[in-house]
């Protein structure tokens, strides 16, 4: 049981490295667009908000698996809506005080924000086709 932890836990930090963008966005339509998830946290939070129009924040924690479920659903949203949609993630543990902000009692939330504004959420792990109509609802 304890090495089945300490691969999770090893998978869950490449993952982790993969999302926070290590390497870099290439050019500065990429910068504009990420094709990945974007960390977030109290730091930049409102930053990131206030720079693009629809940004999708999905609030997580590590110990949560329906979170780990869908973060590779969030990976493959990011890439195909670059451009229109930018996906963020917040670990909740880590920034409570925007967790409470927001009113976040269940993980994973996902919440829509167009030009900075909440205009809809989704708590829970849904399928991606069930995300995406989401997504295209608020669009």
């Amino acid at each position: 049981m304890d090495e089945l932890e300490k691969i999770r836990k090893k998978k869950l930090m490449e993952l982790m490295k993969k999302m926070s963008g290590e390497g870099g966005y290439q050019g500065k339509q990429a910068e504009k667009y990420p094709d990945k998830p974007i960390e977030v946290n109290s730091s930049n939070f409102d930053e990131i908000l206030k720079k693009y129009e629809n940004v999708v924040v999905d609030f997580w924690a590590e110990w949560c698996m329906p979170c780990r479920m869908i973060a590779p659903i969030i990976e493959q949203l990011a890439k195909e809506y670059a451009g229109k949609v930018v996906f963020a993630k917040l670990n909740t543990d880590e920034n409570p005080q925007i967790a409470a902000r927001y009113g976040i009692t269940g993980i994973p939330t996902l919440i829509f924000f167009k030009n900075g504004k909440p205009v809809d959420k989704i708590i829970g792990a849904y399928p991606k086709g069930e995300i995406e109509r989401w997504i295209k609802r608020n669009l």
